[in-house]
């Protein structure tokens, strides 16, 4: 017989037979299997519920599945009912301590040479410049490549995500006392760029002030491109690709012999040369200025969302068009929001071209109507909004005391009031297509907050859940959301706490 094809529910016993004739691809069951695993989370009689909570003097982590205490030395696997430590690696001097880290997941779409390379790792930056992978399971030391004697190193990051990322080092900034004595240092940073799995050196290259600008005050690559900002607001786009082709020296290889100094690439001393010598300003693809050097790309055509840097565009996000820069019709966005937190806008995490604007009492998604080659303007259109319940009584602006005397208030009530309910994080679960939004509202005088789990096509609510913990809007807190989990984690002044959430099926209370 045939299987159905038509939209209906489909339970788990249906999906085993299924499995049992075989399906088309791994795509197809993975896709059925959330399916599933998404009606058993709306069932009524299953809540997420606290399992477990951990505090720490120095920061944690959460990600795919694994808490990280200790600055990484610690680390805690989640996928049973509570954590359990999966590896302490051994206690660090101050010159090998972490100073950043990256998690990599292995790739399924290739088979490696090295059984290691195929398996999920942790990626460690120590303060010595050593970049060290670890097994994301075990803790297992998998490889170490010395970095350079003479630049420090101190941030890695993402280029493309899971493919090629990037070692920062520290900036050269010049001190007052050099800038009277007439000293002034060409060398703004360098980047050290790796593809992962297997870990291979694309090169070190320079961003100097005589190639850039004197302006120079950062840069960094993202999705192949690299980003370049300037001290009078402006950021400047480049292509890395075109970078590395015309700009390279020498293809390196770690563990063998470079032409540039006639030592091993990655060991002591030598480290890894600079191979990649930018002698003139490539050209420029793009050039914006905004406020905070802040610019986002992204939908379909490429737009960019940005705020000019002028007093009045503050609180506005103007949508426009990447090919012409024309402001998309109804693309200037403004919430005018009175709150301590200013709102914020991106683009959509799950890759549809949409807009996300995130405010303290409503939550836009938009989306742009256009055509790639047309000449008319995009649109900008809301595709659904979500917005809190609170008392609409006003606040009466002038009060009149026992004495008569008239008492003018001098401050509105802000939208982020602690008092009133307030939109304060949003996380998108991709395999579940949902949107999580942790609301607070203090009106028993106590800060409380539940999440609430939207549909990510419709915005419809689908469930709310309780968080145990009172919520502090001052400190800072971070939510991850992972199918049957949910970690919270917050900072309280020097202590940071990690609140995990399972869930659970409520047991049947009948007598």
């Amino acid at each position: 017989m045939a299987p159905y094809r038509g939209k209906r529910a489909v339970n788990a016993a249906e999906l085993l037979i299924r499995r049992s004739r075989g399906l088309r691809d791994a795509g197809t069951i993975v896709r059925h299997n959330m399916e599933v695993f998404r009606a058993l989370l709306f069932q009524d009689n299953r809540n997420f519920i606290q399992v477990w909570s951990r505090a720490s003097k120095s920061p944690i982590m959460y990600e795919n599945g694994k808490i990280y205490f200790e600055n990484y030395q610690i680390c805690y696997g989640c996928v049973h009912s509570e954590p359990k430590i999966l590896y302490k690696l051994p206690k660090r001097s101050k010159l090998e301590k972490f100073e950043d880290a990256l998690l990599c997941q292995s790739p399924l779409n290739r088979t490696l040479a090295s059984p290691s390379d195929q398996k999920p790792s942790l990626l460690a930056l120590t303060a010595n410049n050593w970049l060290y992978r670890f097994s994301a399971d075990t803790g297992e030391e998998l490889q170490r490549v010395y970095l350079s004697p003479r630049h420090k190193f101190r941030y890695l990051s993402w280029d493309v995500s899971q493919e090629i990322f990037y070692v920062k080092s520290i900036q050269n900034k010049e001190t007052s006392v050099a800038r009277q004595a007439g000293i002034t240092h060409n060398t703004v940073m360098h980047l050290a760029i790796f593809q992962i799995f297997p870990l291979e050196i694309v090169g070190i290259l320079e961003i100097s002030k005589k190639v850039f600008g004197s302006g120079v005050t950062d840069a960094v690559l993202s999705q192949g491109v690299l980003v370049v900002s300037y001290s009078n607001k402006t950021v400047k786009l480049y292509s890395f690709e075109h970078i590395v082709q015309r700009y390279m020296t020498e293809k390196l290889i770690l563990g063998k012999r470079s032409l540039l100094g006639g030592k091993t690439v990655g060991d002591v001393p030598f480290g890894i040369p600079v191979n990649i010598h930018i002698t003139d300003c490539p050209v420029v693809l793009f050039e914006v200025s905004c406020s905070n050097n802040s610019v986002r790309i992204g939908g379909y055509p490429w737009h960019y969302i940005y705020t000019p840097p002028h007093k009045n565009h503050k609180g506005t996000h103007h949508i426009c068009s990447l090919k012409d820069g024309t402001t998309a019709t109804n693309g200037i966005q403004n919430m005018n929001c009175c709150s301590l937190e200013s709102d914020w806008i991106i683009f959509h995490p799950d890759d549809s071209g949409r807009i996300i604007h995130v405010g303290p009492t409503i939550i836009n998604v938009l989306k742009i109507l256009g055509e790639l080659n047309s000449s008319c303007p995009s649109m900008v259109v809301k595709d659904f909004s979500m917005a809190t319940h609170r008392n609409n009584i006003p606040n009466a602006q002038v009060t009149v005391t026992s004495s008569g005397r008239t008492v003018k208030r001098r401050f509105h009530q802000l939208d982020d009031d602690p008092d009133q309910e307030t939109f304060r994080l949003v996380e998108y679960e991709d395999e579940l297509d949902l949107l999580a939004v942790v609301v607070t509202n203090g009106e028993e005088g106590e800060g409380r907050a539940h999440i609430q789990l939207h549909d990510n096509q419709s915005g419809q609510l689908l469930r709310t859940f309780d968080l145990t913990e009172q919520w502090d809007e001052t400190y800072r807190h971070e939510l991850s959301i992972d199918k049957d989990t949910i970690v919270h984690v917050e900072q309280k002044k020097t202590t940071f706490c990690c609140h995990l959430y399972k869930l659970i099926t409520a047991k049947n209370e009948e007598a």
